[in-house]
């Protein structure tokens, strides 16, 4: 929130304790742009995407979900639905 733009290299990924569509609904209030929204299950399985646009008050997954990315809208053209992702764990000092 409050910022100008999104580089599109640049993402966020919100973890939550459990599988849950509440938990993983995302809002856009004071966002002046568009993101991609990935959710994923407790597996890293995509379960939905979309493109959240600026000062909606609600984006929910079809699926509930326990992870999801908040990046770039062009993410949305390299991650479908069924997708398995994988992180790893960097460490910066």
């Amino acid at each position: 929130m409050f910022t100008a733009s999104i580089p599109r290299d640049a993402g966020l990924l919100f973890v939550t304790p459990s599988e849950s569509k509440v938990n993983s609904t995302i809002h856009m209030f004071f966002m002046r742009y568009s993101i991609a929204v990935i959710w994923m299950d407790k597996h890293g399985r995509v379960v939905d995407k979309q493109l959240a646009k600026p000062w909606r008050p609600a984006y929910t997954p079809k699926l509930p979900a326990q992870f999801y990315i908040e990046a770039h809208p062009d993410l949305l053209n390299r991650v479908q639905v069924g997708d398995q992702l994988t992180f790893d764990e960097t460490a910066t000092l």
